[in-house]
């Protein structure tokens, strides 16, 4: 398509506004998000005045050209009136004096007036349209020596070529800041690869799925039963039951009909055996591993196979030197009761034992029985036994600490910490986690101890298992520990609850309650739950409440709690909301609003910064949304807002957020805040592996496909001292009635059992069944 061509699309019935720019206020250079001040030429918008802030996705703008844009008329709450453009082109000039101006222009040093009139002298009307269709024709321009018209040639098309691709975009009906992320992903190969591969941008582009991609390969005349058509559906289909609903495997015939359901559109039949065809194939190159009737993305299946043979590694380690007599064990438990006043249970005892006897185990069980206790018993136990010093400043680079304390997230290591006195970090931050780059500990360069303890397993999905057990040097003794109750990772896997069920690994359940000294009636609800036996909620305790509404009354019920916890001295930090969706009136974004303005709100002297659809400000409470491993901060972590400087304010010229994680604080640029949200109220799985003073659980009917038994296990095992519930006591009984809970598609049990020949019948002491 020429530009001719496409500047008709851009123009045909739509309302725009031609102008020339007359100032940047704000560009950022690395996604393109530009705000302008430009001078209006022509429009058919309804706009006051003859100036006009401009604001889009549109990085290559030169001041004092003039440009057409194409959007809608917007007032922004601070700023006024604005021009939000989806899409823009330059107006190239058209006239022979206005082609001279712009070919003897700064864009282009060295060419003189002459020379310049000299090529639209001899190529004519239309002069840079036609080279940037040809360079080829400057040839003709008599005096003009080949270099000057490969720099010429280059010129035009470095300050066109982006454009020219985003016109193209704009064509395959991309807005603009979608057209952005896609040249980003390619560059100068931006159409080439949608035309080669459409459906290349499911894989690469977050947020376009197979139907955007097969409307546009339809376009290009992809259609039917095309291979690369057939061979996305699969693979499209297959991430999304691994990334939406934890399956590492899917059925094979389950697939097939998957495949066959994304492909029938109107006018695109394709046949069982088109679709077996090109399974087959996929098989053939790599890009799925078919193992009897499941299906696997090659990643996860090798990911579950790994596991196995780290399991396997791990249980068969040769008894060594460190075997201890019960003599022994007795004293080392004597003199660390002795340090630390007090005296572990019978059933803590056991505990102990079976982890320093053991080079793997499972410690698990339910709120309140002694995990963090036994944890801490372990290690200083093992510690007494080996001669080992616990204190940090015995050990450098040459000497690493002995003992490793791993959670996977920053509060839970944090919790380990302070709970243990030993020093804790994320398991990405004890692998080397980079980012793109991956780990840099693995087999080859294994991390370094002598014991590992890893809390919160149940969070653990099968990617980041598998690369934690693959990292471990010969002879780690390593202690799992975890709540088989709650919720599963949020990737794929389930991988505590297939280490239990495998009975491939000793397993200690703690059953007895000992924290609170039994007297938490939020831990006795979170057993009864458990049990899916709950006597009835609505009855007040000294601890917890559940104050009956519906859900339009939600909002304004958790802000009522909120606010009298805050006239008894709480603090935003101590007091948490947790919900299970996101959108609607009883949804986290609708909860967050309205805590803000309770908490925090906006005023003349209180700096604050719109990003999109939300307003931060100094002293939010906020969440982190992805792991950034450069400034030590991990999805899931709580930080609050401590200073927010303008551009001018800046060295990097940009808005800027400084956002404090318990004491370390991470700088934002404006582009980055999409990295953050408020966190007054957040999902239940992001608060997984937290603890808070006090937790407001609203359950409604409206959550319905969310309320499951465990999701309310994890989410009152949250509360420390206070659990405040609000909302329909109906549906809170219905998710305790519903136990649908592991039903992923998991081979990790069967193949643990098969590798390490695992007898049930024989095998079950395997798994200590006394009441710990």
């Amino acid at each position: 398509m020429t530009e001719q061509a496409s500047m008709h699309l851009f123009s045909e019935g739509r309302p725009s506004i031609k102008g020339e720019p007359e100032r940047i206020v704000f560009q950022n250079g690395d996604n393109g998000y530009t705000v302008l001040m430009i001078h209006i030429i022509e429009t058919d918008e309804p706009v006051d005045g003859k100036e006009i802030t401009v604001v889009g996705y549109f990085p290559a703008v030169h001041l004092h050209e003039n440009y057409q844009f194409f959007g809608r008329l917007k007032n922004h709450p601070k700023y006024g009136q604005q021009y939000e453009a989806e899409s823009y082109h330059k107006l190239l000039p058209q006239s022979r004096t206005g082609m001279v101006q712009y070919l003897s222009g700064d864009l282009f040093p060295g060419v003189g007036k002459k020379t310049a009139e000299a090529i639209v002298e001899k190529i004519g009307d239309n002069a840079i349209t036609k080279i940037l269709n040809n360079p080829s024709c400057l040839e003709t321009v008599p005096k003009l020596d080949k270099e000057k018209s490969a720099f010429i040639a280059e010129t035009l098309l470095k300050n066109e070529g982006l454009e020219k691709i985003l016109i193209g975009l704009s064509d395959f009906g991309f807005g603009s800041q979608l057209a952005m992320k896609i040249y980003q992903a390619y560059g100068d190969e931006t159409l080439e690869t949608i035309r080669d591969n459409p459906y290349q941008l499911i894989e690469d582009i977050e947020g376009i799925g197979f139907q955007r991609a097969d409307e546009l390969a339809s376009t290009l005349g992809i259609t039917g039963n095309n291979p690369a058509r057939i061979q996305a559906a699969f693979l499209y289909w297959l991430n999304e039951c691994a990334m939406n609903d934890g399956h590492v495997f899917m059925p094979y015939e389950e697939t097939i009909q998957a495949a066959g359901k994304l492909l029938s559109v109107p006018g695109a039949t394709v046949s069982e055996g088109d679709i077996v065809r090109e399974l087959d194939a996929l098989e053939e190159d790599g890009k799925l591993v078919l193992e009897g009737e499941d299906v696997y993305l090659p990643e996860l299946y090798y990911a579950e196979k790994g596991i196995v043979t780290g399991i396997q590694k791990l249980t068969e380690q040769t008894e060594s030197s460190d075997e201890f007599s019960e003599t022994e064990f007795l004293e080392a438990l004597g003199k660390v009761e002795e340090k630390l006043s007090m005296q572990y249970a019978e059933s803590q005892q056991k505990a102990i034992r079976q982890a320093i006897q053991s080079p793997l185990m499972i410690l698990t069980g339910g709120p309140g029985t002694g995990k963090t206790t036994v944890i801490r018993g372990i290690v200083e136990v093992f510690a007494e036994l080996n001669s080992l010093s616990l204190e940090p400043k015995d050990y450098d680079s040459e000497h690493p600490y002995p003992v490793l304390l791993v959670a996977p997230t920053g509060r839970a290591a944090k919790r380990m910490k302070e709970s243990t006195g030993i020093p804790a970090v994320t398991i990405h931050r004890l692998l080397g986690w980079t980012g793109g780059a991956g780990y840099t500990h693995d087999e080859d360069d294994p991390v370094e101890g002598q014991l590992l303890v890893v809390d919160e397993m149940s969070m653990v999905d099968i990617w980041l298992a598998n690369q934690l057990l693959k990292s471990l040097p010969e002879g780690m003794k390593v202690v799992i520990v975890g709540d088989e109750d709650q919720l599963p990772s949020v990737g794929p896997g389930q991988v505590l609850s297939d280490l239990i069920q495998s009975q491939a690994v000793p397993v200690v359940r703690l059953t007895d309650i000992f924290r609170q000294a039994k007297g938490s009636s939020i831990i006795e609800l979170a057993h009864q739950i458990k049990e899916g036996s709950v006597q009835d909620v609505s009855l007040p305790r000294d601890d917890r409440r559940f104050f009956p509404c519906n859900q339009g009354q939600v909002v304004e019920a958790i802000c009522q709690i909120a606010s009298g916890a805050e006239k008894k001295g709480y603090q935003p930090k101590d007091i948490q909301v947790l919900a299970p969706i996101y959108r609607g009136n009883a949804g986290i974004e609708k909860i967050n609003e309205a805590l803000q303005e309770l908490f925090n709100p906006g005023s003349d002297q209180k700096r604050s910064l719109v990003f999109g659809d939300h307003i931060f400000r100094v002293r939010d409470k906020v969440l982190q949304l992805v792991n950034n491993p450069d400034d030590q901060v991990y999805n899931g972590d709580i930080g609050e807002i401590v200073a927010i400087m303008k551009a001018k304010e800046t060295t990097d010229k940009e808005d800027t957020v400084i956002v404090s994680f318990d004491g370390i604080e991470v700088k934002y640029l404006k582009h980055d805040l999409n990295q953050l949200t408020l966190a007054y109220c957040c999902s239940i799985h992001k608060a997984q592996g937290s603890e808070f003073p006090i937790v407001i659980l609203p359950i409604v009917r409206g959550y319905h496909r969310m309320l499951k038994r465990n999701l309310i296990y994890t989410a009152v095992t949250r509360s420390k001292e206070y659990l405040m519930m609000c909302g329909d006591v109906e549906a809170f009984n219905q998710a305790i009635s519903r136990n649908d809970v592991d039903l992923r598609h998991s081979n990790l049990t069967k193949k643990l059992r098969e590798r390490l020949h695992v007898n049930l019948e024989k095998d079950e002491d395997k798994t200590i069944k006394e009441n710990l």
